[in-house]
């Protein structure tokens, strides 16, 4: 039997949100329960909640929405990358040593997937690692931190990235993955108009044949 990896993190109150910022944090309300016949609820959810994506709208203002990112995107081969060794900023030499090809959707394994709760000094991709990455044609790239970067002045990471009709996956949950080439199903939430989606991230062992 083929090898199933969950990498998304659940969604309940108590989980990490960026900077501890109690508006992101989920909410979960009951609006019936089974003294009327049946239990329903209402999800409080901010967009960028835990393993999410972000599509080019988030910072491009002429780029395409979460409802635009074509499946065939985010149904597919990638590949896993080991930078556990890094500290801080993800830096174009480090990337390099990986022989980064273009058409790979990559997945940054750091530090990071071994932390709990909010780390404020997380792992990150900097401008010039972004800049590498589109230099190299890649179609996607996930990190293991709630945001790709950390604290850089107008944002210049997503920038780079977005701008190239590159998407990006945060809040992956990588500890249990080995480095290595995975089949990947990361189909956001079609919410027509929105910038980023929730997602349900799996990884299969092996690779597809046909994209």
């Amino acid at each position: 039997m083929t090898k199933l990896y969950d990498v998304s993190m659940p969604i309940h109150t108590a989980m990490p949100v960026y900077k501890d910022r109690e508006e992101n944090r989920p909410r979960l309300e009951v609006i019936r329960d089974f003294t009327q016949g049946a239990f329903e609820t209402r999800l409080h959810l901010y967009m960028h909640t835990g393993t999410h994506m972000d599509a080019p709208y988030h910072f491009v203002s002429d780029g395409g929405k979460i409802d635009a990112v074509p499946l065939e995107g985010v149904i597919r081969s990638c590949r896993v990358v080991d930078l556990t060794h890094v500290e801080g900023e993800i830096t174009p030499q480090a990337l390099e040593a990986k022989g980064i090809q273009p058409d790979e959707f990559i997945l940054l394994k750091t530090k990071n997937s071994f932390q709990d709760g909010w780390v404020p000094d997380f792992v990150f991709v900097g401008a010039d690692g972004a800049r590498y990455l589109v230099e190299r044609k890649v179609k996607g790239v996930g990190i293991d931190a709630l945001s790709i970067e950390r604290d850089q002045p107008g944002h210049p990471t997503h920038h780079l990235l977005l701008r190239a009709g590159i998407v990006i996956i945060e809040g992956l949950r990588l500890a249990d993955v080995g480095e290595g080439t995975y089949v990947l199903i990361a189909a956001p939430l079609p919410v027509v108009g929105a910038e980023a989606a929730p997602l349900r991230v799996v990884l299969l062992e092996g690779r597809l044949e046909a994209q």
